[in-house]
């Protein structure tokens, strides 16, 4: 399985990621009513031990997302091992204390992201990345991503994807992988019930949107971490 990335090194092995990507317009309700569940779910992951959590509310004004995520970011406890990532936003990441920046696949690269978080104060900033093929992690390992979120898996949109578990075994089976490989996290209709596959085939972690937003995480996390046991 491909190894942790710097921020986990510490923790116990075998240690599977787990990282949590927000979607306040799938929860019940009015906007305030969103931002409410947003929180508590965020906080909810925190006290669970999740990895990361990627704040990617992309229907947000400049000024509405960087005030939800300074929330985000208050929700987390200081002491907390959880790392809060804003999807693409250097500025707003910059901005509220976030731990570091999830970027899309053809942003911009993880070593300029880097360097720009670092200029600014920021000592250890984690980079993610969204990669759909091998080409795409190779880039992002390359420029010196911490991980890379693989997909799809399983399923986007409700399509199926046919050959998803099969390129993730490729690209965390890369012969020209650094070493200690970049990790690889799987998303994309990843369940209770799939993710031993997504872990056999090397991922080092398992992202989602519904999985942590539909589950009581703590048990979640429990359940997906006793699966590299087996």
């Amino acid at each position: 399985m491909c190894s942790p990335v710097k921020s986990v090194k510490r923790r116990p092995a075998p240690h599977l990621l787990l990282y949590y990507i927000t979607a306040r317009r799938q929860f019940s309700g009015g906007a305030e009513e969103k931002d409410r569940r947003l929180l508590e779910k965020i906080a909810e992951c925190a006290a669970a031990g999740v990895d990361f959590i990627q704040l990617r509310e992309k229907d947000l004004s400049n000024r509405e997302l960087e005030a939800l995520a300074r929330r985000a970011r208050a929700a987390i406890p200081a002491d907390s091992s959880t790392r809060l990532l804003v999807n693409s936003r250097t500025d707003i990441a910059l901005a509220v204390g976030a731990h570091g920046v999830h970027l899309p696949a053809n942003d911009l690269y993880p070593s300029d992201v880097r360097a720009i978080m670092m200029r600014s104060g920021v000592r250890e900033p984690l980079i993610g990345v969204s990669a759909h093929s091998l080409d795409e992690v190779r880039l992002a390992e390359s420029h010196g991503a911490d991980f890379a979120v693989f997909a799809p898996v399983f399923e986007k949109d409700g399509a199926v994807s046919r050959d998803g578990l099969a390129q993730l075994r490729r690209v965390c089976g890369r012969a020209d992988a650094a070493d200690p490989p970049m990790p690889i996290l799987a998303l994309g209709g990843v369940t209770r019930d799939n993710a031993q596959q997504c872990i056999a085939a090397g991922a080092a972690g398992i992202a989602g949107i519904r999985l942590f937003q539909d589950n009581p995480v703590a048990e979640l996390a429990e359940q997906l971490r006793s699966l590299v046991l087996k």
